[in-house]
């Protein structure tokens, strides 16, 4: 169903930062920036980028949203969240583990990255 996901940031260095940490604790490749600022990532058949908004405007992360990244496994939800708040990330909800509800059972680990996009590693039990 969906093709890509694309978060803005003001400052695409720091989000390289951020991102190429996370990316890099599962097993990922440092990011590239494209010709028009864009912080490109491709990882297990997903498309991940970051861009300065194109209105010119700050950007702004959405109330609600949550952009969720599928792990092998809870310790790689472990690498991912430590490496983020590592590089400049905040943790946020409960600490990295287990929740159950609606007849499933998850390992969950939540961040908002340096722009305040709010993260989630999800492994599925």
């Amino acid at each position: 169903m969906y093709s890509h996901m694309m978060v803005g940031s003001d400052d695409i260095e720091r989000s390289k930062t951020f991102y190429d940490a996370t990316f890099g604790a599962i097993g990922g490749n440092p990011g590239i920036i494209d010709p028009k600022g864009r912080l490109i990532y491709m990882h297990n058949d997903g498309l991940f980028l970051v861009t300065p908004p194109i209105d010119g405007e700050p950007a702004s992360c959405g109330n609600g949203m949550t952009v969720g990244f599928a792990m092998a496994n809870p310790e790689e939800a472990d690498a991912w969240h430590a490496a983020g708040v590592e590089a400049g990330g905040t943790a946020i909800e409960d600490p990295p583990g287990v929740r159950e509800g609606n007849g499933m059972k998850m390992y969950l680990a939540y961040l908002r990255d340096p722009d305040g996009n709010k993260l989630c590693a999800l492994h599925r039990m």
